[in-house]
């Protein structure tokens, strides 16, 4: 008694029947309306039903990463990843005490700690004396700097180098700087301006 195969489908839904003929079969659309039955022509081959060509060579750079070492697996043993060293878990053992240490502290003693922090504050740091004349004294010398940089591109500018166009902004700033260095008392070379 001869047997029956089923019809066999493609990836793409074409049946194959017994006498040879491919078609794809009728179907019903989300409306409820009929698809009638499309047959195929003889010798199509759909892009779905097409084998694409595999690279062995290709595959394998694309996947190297994601195999991790060759022979990594081999080099430790199962008794490595059970027992750890000695000194591992001496430093297991004090994060646990660290952990349990600050657990307990923390229980209730936080606002006091808050209020004792904000007392060793005070007391660890003493009141910086801030001297005005320290403090203008230094700022003319970062200016007289900035004026003595600006004044060696300006040669260098009149000479006929040609400048950056960050060296350019500092040339263009030599008044401001200037008229900086007056304000807290000083003249264009730095020296502290005697009062009359």
């Amino acid at each position: 008694m001869p047997t029956v195969e089923a019809p066999a489908i493609s990836k793409a839904g074409i049946t194959t029947s017994a006498t040879g003929e491919r078609h794809i079969p009728s179907s019903v659309r989300s409306d409820g309306s009929l698809r009638k039955e499309i047959r195929v022509r003889p010798g199509y081959r759909p892009p779905e039903d097409v084998e694409v060509y595999k690279n062995r060579t290709a595959e394998g750079f694309r996947n190297r990463g994601k195999a991790g070492i060759p022979g990594a697996d081999g080099l430790k043993g199962e008794d490595d990843a059970t027992k750890a060293s000695a000194a591992a878990n001496k430093n297991a053992k004090r994060r646990e005490a660290r952990k349990k240490a600050a657990a307990a502290a923390s229980d209730g003693k936080e606002d006091d700690k808050v209020a004792e922090s904000k007392d060793d504050t005070k007391a660890t740091e003493p009141e910086k004396v801030v001297d005005p004349e320290a403090e203008k004294e230094k700022e003319a010398k970062k200016l007289t700097k900035k004026l003595r940089q600006a004044r060696e591109l300006k040669d260098k500018k009149e000479k006929g180098d040609k400048l950056l166009p960050e060296q350019f902004e500092k040339v263009i700033k030599i008044n401001e700087l200037i008229r900086q260095l007056e304000t807290l008392g000083f003249d264009a070379q730095g020296e502290k301006k005697v009062e009359t």
